[in-house]
């Protein structure tokens, strides 16, 4: 062991130790719900987790996954164009495709290797990514791993600015622009039809992540994108099936069948990682199928978000406004933002606090993520919660 560099991380975590901004992992011994049980802190109301709609532990998509267990065990050990490929895998991106209204999906173990193996993969030299300042970390990644192609940025949901972008890169083939349908920290939604047109008129097309806004945005559920009636006309959507869709693990990239089959070519996640385990891809079928059939948790979803936002400013918080089921207070620094998270795990509520590289520096933040499943009794404790830690702290 080099003990100059195992002293080197230990001063480094030293610092954020000291600077208040280290992380703790929190231990669950429950499924996740809208109430868990953690080794840390005793039976707990989670407002941290993206199981928008409750389904991680609902009956029917864990069922579905015992039974994929059972039925294709573990995994095939081995990617799929070398050893073969469950059908599962082929019936549940037949099923994304037509629940997002696109020709054809390809699912990956990770909304993370859908974007770092996407953008690399269509975009070459001669091309161009345009991408909103505030993507996704897995967009970020995914658009650096495209060395190749020229990369540009434009102030977050700046129309103004894209225009110069797009008429910056004028030549260059293809002009791809790629925002997050739902931003994950502000909770605010891409100009969507605003981007749209700008890509029809530079014959650009547009990617958008929507993992933030599947099951949550639009009457149905499908999306940032069935929000503003666009269904059909977003060139590609990457998404998970980690969040709203069962909550387990795997991405997805929906599109064309030309850009699906591309993708299986030479997306380099696909050609050298394992499938999404089979029983994960059986619980997500299951969600989407559950989904389909309750569209009423959309609408639930909706109505509670509203709940505890209005909960909260009546308190005097002061949320950021969004249509999304994601509520932030900007609270300042980071140190105070997971002190304040600290003080409300204490009282009874997991949520957690976010500061520097994550949001900018100076607008540290608590986020909450609504769940379809709260009910009305722990959304009240929560926000009593709230209130008390609020004043505690000075933030009210």
């Amino acid at each position: 062991m080099n003990q100059a560099f195992e002293a080197k991380l230990q001063t480094d975590l030293d610092a954020l130790k000291k600077a208040g901004t280290y992380k703790h992992l929190r231990h669950l011994t429950t499924p996740m719900a809208p109430e868990v049980h953690m080794e840390e802190a005793g039976d707990v109301i989670v407002l941290s987790s993206n199981n928008y709609l409750g389904l991680a532990d609902n009956p029917e998509v864990v069922e579905a996954g015992k039974r994929g267990l059972d039925k294709y065990g573990a995994g095939t050990a081995s990617v799929r164009f070398i050893c073969g490929t469950f059908d599962i895998h082929r019936v549940l991106e037949d099923r994304i495709a037509s629940f997002l209204g696109t020709e054809a999906a390809l699912s990956y173990v990770a909304c993370w290797n859908a974007n770092t193996g996407l953008f690399a993969t269509i975009c070459d030299e001669g091309s161009a990514i345009i991408s909103d300042e505030l993507n996704h970390a897995s967009i970020i990644d995914g658009v650096r791993l495209a060395s190749k192609a020229r990369r540009e940025r434009f102030k977050h949901s700046d129309m103004a600015q894209l225009k110069e972008k797009l008429e910056s890169v004028g030549g260059c083939f293809p002009i791809v622009i790629v925002t997050d349908g739902v931003f994950s920290m502000e909770g605010d939604l891409a100009r969507l039809p605003d981007i749209v047109e700008l890509a029809r008129r530079y014959d650009a097309i547009v990617v958008v992540d929507d993992s933030h806004g599947t099951g949550v945005m639009g009457a149905t559920g499908r999306g940032t994108i069935e929000h503003y009636g666009l269904t059909g006309q977003v060139d590609v959507i990457t998404g998970t099936l980690g969040k709203a869709l069962g909550g387990a693990a795997g991405g997805f990239v929906a599109g064309s069948h030309a850009l699906v089959d591309t993708l299986i070519q030479r997306s380099r996640p696909q050609l050298f990682s394992n499938a999404l385990p089979a029983t994960v891809a059986c619980s997500s079928l299951a969600a989407i199928e559950y989904l389909d059939a309750h569209p009423e948790l959309v609408r639930d979803l909706r109505a509670k978000t509203e709940y505890f936002r209005e909960g909260l400013k009546r308190i005097g918080y002061k949320p950021l406004e969004s249509e999304s089921a994601i509520v932030p207070i900007i609270v300042g620094e980071t140190a105070r933002a997971i002190a304040v998270s600290d003080k409300l795990l204490k009282t009874g509520v997991f949520v957690t606090g976010f500061g520097y590289p994550v949001v900018p520096e100076g607008t540290a933040r608590i986020r909450v993520q609504i769940s379809a499943a709260l009910t009305q009794d722990e959304m009240d404790r929560a926000l009593a919660a709230f209130e008390r830690v609020g004043r505690e702290t000075g933030l009210l």
